[in-house]
């Protein structure tokens, strides 16, 4: 045992089906680490949660991989006074269908991150300010590279399965790629091989709307400041890319805003702070305030996630979507399988339109190509690309069939 073993032990339940209080942690690596693009940093840190224990036989090791806007807290609660629930709460604990009665469970936030881990908004040691974008560029596989290191650094020898969806199964591919030997099961959800041309152009218009604020100042801003309604604009047109037509028009449809509900001009994206060379900025008129429900929950997921995430690292992750591209890498998609020895299962979801089922089946028959073991399962949702976050018996039966 080591120093480490401590963060394997450290958390509880304190009720059924839930695993409690959990607390994060910081590996922090203190050699040199070279990414894909050559460029060195002195050392990183990846912050991180685990729930349930490791085994005598430290085999029964999941890691769960996040998607672009998640982190590493992915199941119980902070503290008794922060009681939101982990990203995905609904799936991870004892009972759940990833079984922390049965399982040492695992998330990191990736290189590249804001939520404790190693990013653009960390400082460089070398200078004693901001990295910015002097940060290397990250790549799908840098983040796997470094999540290895840091369950080498725990003694965990194998991996019984990786999970994840969207990013987090971009992820769990490149895991089986990588290290073939080490992973036992992969389970890649809402994903794909590679962004189709309409990914990476809403990607694209997210980023464009955070350089073209002025706030953003080539990279350089403070931590409290920044680009924060072009960052707000870029999670707003995100976000609607994980729902759906049908569960858009089932939530709000074209209800209007209760008239005590409705936010003062430009609540959450203040664009009366934005100046342009020539023009006095003012409040815009009355007729562009709020005035339908889903503009009100837009502006809320907008101003929420500014709240919480660093507009860099959205650059960084998002072109790190962009550049995934297995078959290009590997000359075929058959290519990049072929050292794979996990047993695999690939999830689509009929109404994702922003990786579509086409993209996740894509996956599952080049693995049977390849001669890999994989199943493919297509669930019928209308909830889009975030099927994979929300209440599903259906999908905790494929997920604890699968792991069991």
């Amino acid at each position: 045992m080591n120093d480490a073993d401590d963060d394997l032990l450290v958390n509880t339940r304190s009720e059924p089906g839930e695993v409690g209080l959990v607390e994060a942690r910081d590996f922090v690596a203190g050699t040199p680490f070279t990414f894909d693009n050559g460029q060195t940093l002195p050392g990183f840190t990846l912050r991180y949660e685990t729930y349930g224990r490791l085994n005598a036989a430290r085999d029964n090791a999941i890691l769960i991989c996040h998607a672009l806007s998640g982190d590493h807290h992915c199941a119980g609660i902070h503290s008794l006074n922060d009681r939101k629930p982990g990203w995905w709460n609904n799936l991870i604990g004892p009972g759940k269908a990833v079984d922390t009665n049965t399982f040492f469970v695992l998330c990191a936030n990736v290189i590249g991150g804001c939520q404790g881990s190693t990013g653009p908004s960390s400082l460089d040691p070398r200078t004693g300010r901001p990295y910015g974008i002097t940060f290397p560029a990250v790549t799908i596989r840098d983040m796997v590279r470094t999540q290895k290191l840091l369950l080498d650094s725990l003694g965990i020898q194998s991996l019984y399965a990786a999970i994840g969806g969207s990013m987090g199964g971009m992820q769990v591919l490149q895991w089986g790629i990588e290290y073939p030997s080490f992973v036992k099961r992969l389970l890649a959800m809402a994903t794909t091989a590679r962004e189709g041309a309409q990914a990476i152009a809403f990607n694209e218009v997210g980023r464009q709307a955070i350089i073209q604020d002025p706030e953003w100042n080539n990279g350089y801003y403070p931590k409290s400041g920044g680009p924060r309604v072009g960052l707000a604009i870029a999670r707003m047109m995100a976000h609607i890319t994980y729902l759906s037509d049908a569960s858009m028009d089932r939530k709000f449809g074209r209800k209007a805003v209760a008239a005590h509900h409705k936010p003062a001009p430009a609540a959450a994206m203040d664009v009366s702070e934005l100046s342009m060379e020539g023009i006095d900025p003012v409040a815009p008129p009355a007729a562009f305030n709020v005035q339908f429900e889903v503009e009100s929950y837009l502006r809320y997921q907008g101003q929420s996630f500014i709240n919480r995430f660093d507009a860099n690292s959205y650059l960084y992750i998002t072109r790190a979507l962009d550049q995934f591209d297995l078959a290009a890498a590997h000359g075929s998609l058959e290519n990049a399988f072929a050292k794979v020895e996990a047993a695999t299962l690939v999830v689509g979801f009929t109404s994702d339109w922003l990786f579509p089922p086409d993209q996740n089946r894509a996956i599952a028959l080049a693995l049977l190509r390849a001669g890999k073991r994989v199943s493919y399962a297509e669930l019928s949702t209308d909830l889009g690309h975030d099927s994979f976050l929300l209440e599903s018996p259906q999908l905790y039966d494929l997920v604890r069939g699968f792991l069991n």
